[in-house]
């Protein structure tokens, strides 16, 4: 036992903290691959390994957002999925969103292979219209108003 060296244990290189990911596995060979791991690492494309984490496309629960990172797979991109900010509960599971981060070389073909699957984040991300926004506050004032009008015209009557 003294000269075998001690199995690394998952992340201790660090790459997930230095929001990298690891050296891909040259695939040039006709060995099968050992693992599942090793079979998806064949997969990936070096040149869409290199910048920092940029988060591309979120899915609703685990399963939609790995079906993302597998269709990015397919085209040689990296992924990773974490917990969006504000659902990291342990509780949760499997349930809850989580984000798609790729490395910054990949962001482009990232966003063509959701485009082309019509699953690409819609352009403002979600933020309300400043229309749709002005036309509700208008409704509640105006109800407002009128509530209070019927009021004073019941005080009036009564008087």
């Amino acid at each position: 036992m003294a000269g075998r060296k001690r199995p690394a244990r998952p992340g201790a290189h660090g790459w997930h903290r230095r929001g990298s990911f690891p050296p891909p596995v040259d695939g040039g060979g006709e060995e099968p691959p050992r693992s599942e791991a090793h079979a998806r690492a064949r997969k990936v494309d070096p040149s869409f390994t290199e910048g920092r984490l940029v988060r591309v496309a979120g899915g609703r629960n685990q399963a939609e957002a790995e079906l993302i990172q597998n269709m990015l797979l397919e085209e040689g991109v990296p992924s990773i999925l974490r917990r969006t900010a504000g659902f990291d509960v342990p509780d949760f599971l499997a349930a809850g969103p989580r984000d798609v981060l790729v490395p910054e070389s990949g962001v482009e073909v990232a966003r063509e292979v959701l485009h082309e699957a019509d699953m690409a984040p819609q352009e403002g991300g979600g933020e309300p219209q400043l229309g749709r926004t002005l036309l509700v506050t208008a409704a509640i004032l105006g109800a407002g108003a009128l509530v209070t009008v019927v009021a004073w015209l019941a005080l009036q009557a009564s008087a």
